[in-house]
């Protein structure tokens, strides 16, 4: 897998590389990171890669040049290019399906926009998917181009320690995660599940399952519904879900 993110700002990408799953990851070669600099790709000698915007209003806006010659670099790199995925409030907002979906492709550009937006004619010419992280504005799209990397990355075979540790995730059955305990068995005056302690595997997986099936209940039952939809929930999850909802 590969990642080639365009920004003026290639040094936020370097807390990557500080530790954790994805920055062990990275160490290992299980992905290859680049970042690319559209100031790279100016041939004034400001650099600028922004300018006001027609029809007036406030902030700045990318100049679409600057950054198809950036997309023009990294493609003559590239041996299988993927998606030109824009972080932008206006895309589609990312879970963790698309997660999966992307990891398809062994090559993807990310594009971080910066200040007020970006030339539309860039998006319209080179752009194929817009994402969005929710319904709120950042400063830029490093963060979200960082944050589904990491999405995309603890699913890549071999990083994670334990290769069921992503499938028990939350959202990869269409469900909230269940809730998890360590040592010690008592804290506070608060017990682990006596389940859980039994060492029966099967008992354990079935009240995990109804755990989850309780918390999403609760929290996102909008979830519910479509893991029902896809044909997600099997007989004895829904009659669990229609015990739950006798008792609320």
């Amino acid at each position: 897998m590969r990642f080639d993110v365009i920004t003026i700002f290639p040094e936020m990408f370097k807390i990557i590389h500080a530790g954790g799953v994805v920055g062990r990851a990275l160490d290992k070669q299980l992905f290859e990171l680049k970042t690319w600099n559209p100031r790279d790709y100016t041939t004034d000698s400001r650099k600028t890669v922004d300018d006001r915007a027609y029809g007036g209003g406030p902030g700045m806006v990318m100049m679409a040049e600057p950054l198809e010659k950036t997309l023009k670099a990294i493609h003559q790199t590239q041996t299988n290019a993927g998606p030109v995925v824009l972080l932008s409030p206006q895309g589609k907002t990312f879970n963790q399906q698309m997660a999966a979906d992307l990891l398809k492709h062994e090559q993807i550009t990310m594009v971080c926009g910066r200040y007020e937006a970006i030339d539309q004619r860039f998006i319209d010419s080179s752009v194929d998917i817009e994402m969005s992280l929710g319904d709120f504005v950042l400063s830029g799209g490093e963060i979200p181009a960082m944050a589904i990397m990491d999405a995309m990355v603890r699913l890549i075979p071999g990083v994670l320690g334990d290769k069921d540790s992503a499938l028990q995730d939350s959202f990869m059955d269409g469900l909230l995660d269940c809730p998890h305990y360590t040592r010690p068995e008592i804290y506070e005056n608060s017990a682990v599940p006596g389940v859980l302690l039994g060492g029966n595997h099967a008992i354990i997986e079935g009240w995990r399952r109804e755990q989850s099936l309780l918390a999403t209940h609760l929290r996102r039952p909008d979830l519910i519904e479509t893991a029902r939809k896809k044909g997600l929930l099997s007989s004895k999850d829904e009659l669990f879900l229609k015990n739950i909802q006798t008792k609320t």
